[in-house]
């Protein structure tokens, strides 16, 4: 049993026509922090810093590794590898066994408005759904942030609500929609 649990915590490679969802590897880092660090990625999420330096690339590809090797881990991880290059990052987090998980991602701008992102969640979700036998899937988005309103519902997501001053940032309290997707 703990061997499947293993396995599970290492994503799988997903491909599709124009992008490669993949684990992270050792040499992450430098494309990781050159795609993430933009202000416009930093005003859109809840835990990625700005300026985001190499350290902090590296810093994440050193965490998701160990990750990956932790049974007791409640985060599934992959990157967004277009021509070897790090371009976004898409994962599961608070995952609880065969229920429920968040969902979480980031795109470089320069591929925004591609369908990347779209295509990318759809695929992720249902690994969440056929593997992970997941029931429940949520997103917390930004109020701010129509384009990844519009992510998720190309996606199948549902609006669940607003969750008033929900979370903190810069100091601020900020609303946050709340969609979900169920089988």
């Amino acid at each position: 049993m703990i061997m499947i649990y293993l396995i599970l915590m290492k994503p799988p490679i997903l491909k599709t026509k124009n992008f490669t969802l993949r684990p992270i590897r050792k040499g992450d880092g430098k494309s990781l922090q050159k795609n993430i660090n933009n202000k416009k990625i930093y005003k859109y999420t809840a835990t990625i810093p700005y300026p985001y330096s190499i350290k902090d690339a590296h810093n994440f590809v050193k965490d998701a590794l160990e990750k990956y090797k932790n049974p007791e881990s409640k985060s599934l991880v992959w990157v967004i590898d277009i021509d070897g290059e790090v371009v976004g990052g898409i994962g599961f987090h608070r995952i609880v066994t065969k229920h429920k998980a968040e969902i979480g991602y980031w795109l470089a701008e320069q591929y925004w408005g591609k369908g990347i992102m779209t295509r990318a969640l759809k695929e992720t979700t249902k690994y969440g759904f056929r593997k992970l036998q997941l029931k429940r899937i949520g997103a917390y988005v930004f109020r701010s942030n129509k384009g990844s309103y519009r992510v998720l519902e190309k996606s199948g997501y549902k609006l669940e609500g607003l969750l008033r001053k929900y979370q903190k940032k810069d100091g601020k309290l900020l609303d946050v929609y709340l969609f979900s997707k169920v089988k």
